[in-house]
């Protein structure tokens, strides 16, 4: 029965190194998509690993489930696990990440709810500040025009989508650069970043002391606007997206003396002006395969006893 402890630890380890590890690294800057990826990965691996724990205590506790989950499976492989000798702390674990999976749950329904209700009151206000026109109906046209004193666009998801540009952005962003934002938001819309942002909210706003989780946030937010402005570097150019940056950030005070969390905008600009060279197509094909066999070890924990069982 040490398979479950073996899973937590596993968890654990992969918690706390993981991020360490990504922390250190000099190339998630210069492939956000593949480090987007890598994120996924870990958060995956230890989510899986406390889910098969749960599992596997759940069975060591009672028979019942026990003979349900092993039906199929031989004698053998029933005592692979041991589960007969689980000591009394197996129902305690089982009944706790049970509890915690259920929290997760709750979490992320509570985020997409609130997510939705953002998405209403702002489509809301957008019917109020841009009306429909004679003859038009709601499901028509992608793009709304704000009259707006502060240059600014963004993308409302939902159904329909909605790119939204302020007037103030239409005047002050020319041709290309005004292409670029538009670029950069369409960029979020098409690899459904909002989700990424759901998720990973809802698992630090549900567990708060869980760094591993407060972690994978950030760099969510962080990640998914360097991957926008690629997206919009590659239409457009690194110069042209650095400029509209510039011009549609300049009166928000984040240029200059300023405090951390608002020098994100100048990071990025400056990323996009002085570029590093990107990783190679085998490098990236490498970490990417790596970040995919994170989740397979706690499958290969949890099932390799049995395997071998069944191969003795």
């Amino acid at each position: 029965m040490m398979v479950p402890a073996v899973l937590l630890l596993l968890a654990a380890v992969t918690a706390v190194a993981a991020p360490r590890l990504l922390a250190r690294a000099d190339w998630p800057d210069r492939e956000p998509v593949v480090a987007l990826w890598v994120w996924q990965c870990v958060v995956a691996a230890v989510l899986l690993c406390c889910a098969l724990s749960m599992t596997l205590s759940a069975a060591g506790a009672w028979q019942a489930l026990r003979g349900h989950l092993f039906a199929p499976a031989p004698r053998g492989v029933v005592d692979a696990y041991a589960l007969g000798a689980a000591g009394p702390w197996a129902a305690a674990t089982a009944v706790a990440l049970a509890l915690g999976a259920a929290w997760s749950a709750a979490m992320l329904v509570r985020e997409v709810a609130r997510a939705r209700a953002r998405r209403r009151l702002r489509r809301a206000e957008l019917l109020v500040r841009a009306p429909l026109l004679p003859g038009e109906h709601a499901g028509g046209g992608r793009l709304v025009v704000l009259e707006g004193e502060r240059p600014d666009a963004w993308w409302l998801p939902g159904a329909p989508p909605r790119l939204v540009v302020t007037t103030a952005a239409l005047r002050r962003l020319e041709g290309r650069r005004l292409d670029a934002v538009l670029a950069h938001e369409q960029g979020h819309a098409r690899a459904r970043h909002d989700w990424l942002l759901h998720c990973s909210s809802a698992l630090a706003s549900g567990f708060p002391q869980v760094p591993v989780f407060a972690a994978f946030r950030d760099e969510m937010h962080r990640l998914v606007e360097l991957a926008a402005d690629d997206t919009a570097s590659r239409r457009h150019g690194r110069l042209t997206t650095a400029l509209a940056l510039v011009e549609l950030n300049e009166d928000r005070g984040v240029f200059g003396p300023l405090p951390a969390h608002q020098a994100e905008v100048p990071r990025r600009v400056h990323r996009l002006l002085a570029p590093r060279d990107r990783l190679s197509t085998a490098r990236r094909l490498r970490l990417t395969a790596a970040a995919a066999l994170v989740p397979v070890v706690p499958l290969l924990v949890a099932f390799v006893p049995g395997l071998r069982a069944l191969g003795s």
